[in-house]
């Protein structure tokens, strides 16, 4: 008996979460090589919704290829050769535009070259972040870009009508906006308050700027497919479409949350 589009869903979360439970508690090389696999999935699906096509492959896999470099080297070795790899691939993109230039100008489009330096940005730089941040940290981001996510999905269908912005993301209503507002805060607020040090008004200013980060990710990446008229960015993860489209909340949620640990490090 084949399975429902539901049961796909929760069966697949429930690996997602096994998955993510075995890394955070090995930890180290286990959840840095995981971080990268994914990462690097992430980064392949992004490229594959410019280039729906197998053309420029070999950009594709340097890309892919220098995306896994900057997660490894930014836990194991100075952060001077991520930088280092980040500043190659970004050269490397450029002269890939001059000798196609080179060869024939009219066919020639930089484009090309920022779409790959972008996806680098854009995914691999961002989830290095998560080698520096202990268990604990990641927990509380995954928590506050997963109850932003699921507090709207329930807000929205049951009392959702209103559209909050049907131009990039014709489902979405203001419900479940608020939905996932109240659910990011509840939640956080009760992490930071049994497992944190700080007083309750501290989570609450920082669940509230997370839920933010988390919704605009997710406008962003809805826009970017809505532009390139794909449905989802891939169809890995059964029930849920491709990785990137389960992480788009939280590549911009993950460095609101090191700008916030930062400004409170230094006060």
């Amino acid at each position: 008996m084949p399975l429902s589009s539901l049961q796909k869903r929760i069966i697949t979360s429930l690996l997602l979460v096994a998955a993510l439970a075995t890394a955070l508690i090995m930890g180290g090389n286990v959840l840095t090589g995981g971080l990268a696999v994914f990462c690097t999935i992430a980064l392949h699906e992004f490229y594959a919704m410019f280039w729906q096509d197998r053309s420029h492959l070999a950009s594709r896999i340097v890309g892919m290829a220098a995306g896994a470099g900057i997660i490894l080297t930014s836990a194991a070795v100075s952060p001077v050769w991520m930088l280092l790899i980040l500043l190659g691939a970004f050269w490397l993109f450029n002269f890939r535009f001059l000798f196609s230039f080179s060869a024939k100008p009219d066919q020639a489009a930089y484009h090309d070259s920022l779409v790959l330096f972008a996806g680098l940005v854009y995914l691999p730089v961002t989830m290095q972040f998560m080698t520096s941040m202990s268990s604990w940290e990641i927990l509380f981001v995954l928590l506050a870009a997963s109850s932003s996510d699921t507090a709207a999905f329930y807000a929205g269908t049951f009392f959702g009508k209103k559209k909050i912005w049907p131009q990039i993301s014709p489902k979405k209503s203001w419900a479940g906006s608020m939905g996932g507002f109240a659910g990011c805060i509840l939640c956080c607020t009760l992490y930071g308050h049994f497992f944190g040090h700080a007083p309750v008004l501290y989570w609450i200013g920082l669940a509230a700027m997370l839920n933010i980060a988390s919704q605009m990710g997710d406008f962003f990446e809805s826009a970017l497919k809505r532009k390139l008229q794909i449905k989802d960015s891939g169809k890995i993860l059964p029930g849920h479409g491709g990785v990137l489209d389960r992480i788009d909340s939280l590549v911009l949620a993950l460095p609101v949350y090191i700008l916030a640990r930062q400004i409170h490090s230094f006060f």
